[in-house]
């Protein structure tokens, strides 16, 4: 059996009064059992050919909080990027090339379905027989919003029965790989293996790392790939990859939605043209959609002659549970992106709209009705919620007629049941003017409510913008591109122009929705495309250095063999927002504390800021930990019977990356150059 480092402070083996020695965190400081050889020196760059893609054809998945979809590329023709089928289903006369990120268990927890599938026969479920279903949507939040996410994190479905997350977001993946490889299958000429398909799937930037490994846990379970072969499975960055789709753009593929007179047709206010001219956008769109094949240029597109050398631009993801923003900076002549500032953003998606809503109902009806009416009829409060969304879409600035929002028959027979009184005797009481009811059994939202649903959410992200906009690296950013779902909304489109548009050129694709979803194939065909990355936190381990009087508080003072030690240094790898390239690596060296050891655990700490000195430091956590599975000791060359073999102190080198849009990390056997089993976990603390 593998034994595991334990803690020893007499086995600590000290190579010398220079280097640093791994310690614990301070409430258990002589927990030390690993020892470094290497000092501290900055990422260095390890130039990496650009291999020939080993895979036949790329496959992306856009997980998104409320939509979800895949395209596929072939590397022997990878110009052309094949949107998924259109989908069973779906909402009348709309074209869908993503499905509703929504997915339905049966009571015995077997999965039945996915998508518009998975919402219409939820939908037409018995009232009865839907409180034992599970119907689990926009549960990607839950990802975002957990702080201690594990393996073991559980999500809750609408009827508030309890699931393992990993479970649910395998299941999703499990359904995407079915009816992508389907599709891949059908449209190749040539029978494909498994290890001949890489996988992309697409995350905010703003996640940390225990959220991509949870995706790359679910997506091993899913079957996509197997864990002995990580690299044929990438985590794309969602503003990332919308960015490197940017880049093949050509002007007739854009709205630009400046203010510049004159410009586009658009007064010095926008309004006039704002909505005829997405309405164009939105034709064109639809007309594209009849072709599922969409040609990307070769190059850099037509937008990029404008840009000189340096210029940068901001991508902003406006998805449906997070706003993604990402600063690049576009190198010539060969096209590559450099990140200038690291990714920010938050939970201000469309999502926000939705809970807006739902705050609105409950000031109409009562909390405890609402929490009721979830609980007892959850099929008909995903009705409610679909005809919401269905009329979110159609909300735009300056519309002068009111929202009509259907209630369900469920919610008026089921709130005159348990109030004793109708709907409208509600809405009369609740005093709030800006609701009115429809004899036909809807509520009619006015401009001014629909304008009180968005503002926070909309404000929350022009406000995030205009800061980032402001900060010393992103000042005199030349373009603003608006992607992700909630950029086709025109109450967003028009607050970002009236802000913004004055400061740098706003564009938003036509194929808005899908441009996070193409640049993830495109990503996925050459990943080096994004060279230079910014780190999101400050990454190290504790150490222990000569203890110094008068710099190092005495109750970091260790005494060791005579000797006097400073424990819990922090070790930086990286620190926060530091510019580190595709290649760039760490490299430390440590020595197992005792003869017979198997595995060396090194514990990882984080912090958003530099300004550290010890891991027992406010705002530094531990985040993760290196595991390092050593083999058996080699016996050295003239010993006989391997006697003495591994006498001599072993060193163990571990090469870690941060360029990459995971962490990764690998090791080598100094002695004997053999590799050794190296991972990193960042989901068991």
């Amino acid at each position: 059996m593998a034994d595991v480092v334990q803690p020893d402070p007499n086995s600590l083996q000290i190579p010398n009064d220079n280097l640093s020695v791994p310690s614990s965190p301070a409430t258990a400081r002589n927990d030390c059992s690993i020892t470094p050889l290497t000092p501290s020196p900055s990422p260095r760059v390890e130039v990496r050919p650009r291999m020939a893609c080993p895979f036949s054809v790329v496959v992306a998945i856009d997980f998104g909080t409320t939509s979800s979809g895949y395209a596929f590329s072939f590397t022997q023709d990878s110009e052309a990027i094949h949107m998924m089928k259109r989908w069973e289903g779906g909402d009348p006369g709309v074209a869908n090339q993503k499905s509703p990120t929504c997915l339905l268990l049966t009571p015995d927890l077997r999965f039945h379905s996915f998508g518009f599938a998975a919402r219409d026969f939820y939908h037409d479920l018995d009232p009865e027989e839907a409180r034992h279903w599970l119907y689990f949507d926009k549960f990607k939040m839950k990802i975002h919003s957990t702080s201690d996410l594990t393996m073991e994190t559980e999500l809750e479905a609408v009827n508030g029965r309890r699931v393992r997350a990993i479970e649910v977001f395998a299941h999703a993946l499990r359904f995407f790989r079915e009816h992508a490889l389907k599709e891949v299958k059908d449209q190749s000429s040539s029978v494909l293996e498994g290890e001949e398909i890489r996988w992309v799937i697409t995350v905010p930037a703003v996640w940390r790392q225990p959220a991509k490994q949870f995706m790359r846990e679910a997506a091993y379970l899913a079957g996509l790939v197997s864990p002995d072969c990580p690299e044929q499975l990438l985590i794309a960055l969602e503003p990332e990859a919308a960015s490197i789709y940017c880049r093949k753009l050509r002007l007739h593929q854009v709205i630009d939605l400046s203010l510049q007179p004159f410009t586009n047709g658009l007064d010095l206010d926008g309004s006039r043209p704002f909505d005829s001219s997405f309405r164009q956008a939105r034709e064109q769109l639809r007309r594209s959609r009849h072709s599922r094949t969409f040609l990307v240029e070769s190059g850099t597109g037509e937008l990029w002659s404008e840009l000189q050398t340096g210029d940068r631009y901001i991508v902003a993801d406006c998805g449906g549970g997070t706003v993604d923003l990402t600063v690049h900076q576009i190198e010539q002549p060969q096209g590559t992106l450099k990140e200038l500032y690291k990714a920010s953003g938050g939970p201000y998606g469309a999502v926000g709209v939705d809970l807006a809503f739902e705050a609105m109902l409950c000031q109409i009806f009562g909390e405890d009705f609402i929490q009721t009416f979830k609980a007892k009829r959850p099929a008909a409060w995903v009705d409610l919620t679909i005809a919401f969304e269905a009329r979110k879409r159609t909300a735009a600035p300056g519309r002068a007629n009111a929202l009509n929002i259907s209630l369900p028959f469920s919610f008026i027979d089921f709130y005159k049941r348990h109030k004793g009184q109708s709907v409208e005797a509600a809405l009369r009481r609740s005093n709030m003017n800006i609701v009115k009811w429809s004899s036909q059994g809807m509520l009619r939202l006015t401009q001014e409510a629909m304008n009180e649903l968005f503002q926070p959410t909309i404000t929350n992200i022009v406000k995030h913008i205009e800061e980032l906009m402001a900060k010393p690296e992103v000042r005199g950013v030349r373009f603003l591109f608006l992607v992700g779902g909630f950029a086709e909304s025109p109450m967003l489109q028009k607050a970002v122009q009236k802000a913004l548009g004055r400061t740098c050129r706003i564009i938003i694709p036509h194929d808005v929705g899908l441009t996070i979803l193409k640049g993830a194939v495109l990503f996925g065909l050459d990943p080096t495309v994004v060279r230079v990355r910014r780190c999101p936190l400050t990454y190290g381990v504790g150490v222990l250095n000569r203890f110094i009087d008068g710099r190092h508080p005495r109750d970091k003072l260790l005494i060791k063999d005579g000797r006097e030690w400073c424990t819990d240094i922090l070790d930086r790898f990286v620190c926060v927002d530091q510019s580190v390239a595709l290649g760039e690596v760490v490299r430390r060296s440590y020595t197992p504390a005792r003869m017979g050891q198997r595995k060396i655990i090194i514990n990882i700490y984080c912090s958003t800021t530099d300004d550290i000195t010890y891991i027992s430091d406010p705002g530094v956590r531990k985040c993760g930990t290196i595991t390092l599975d050593l083999p058996e000791p080699l016996p050295p060359p003239g010993a006989v019977g391997g006697a003495g073999a591994g006498a001599e102190r072993r060193e163990i080198r571990a090469t870690m990356q941060f360029g990459d849009t995971e962490i990764k990390v690998t090791a080598v056997d100094v002695m004997s150059n053999r590799s050794v089993r190296a991972s990193i976990d960042f989901l068991s603390n």
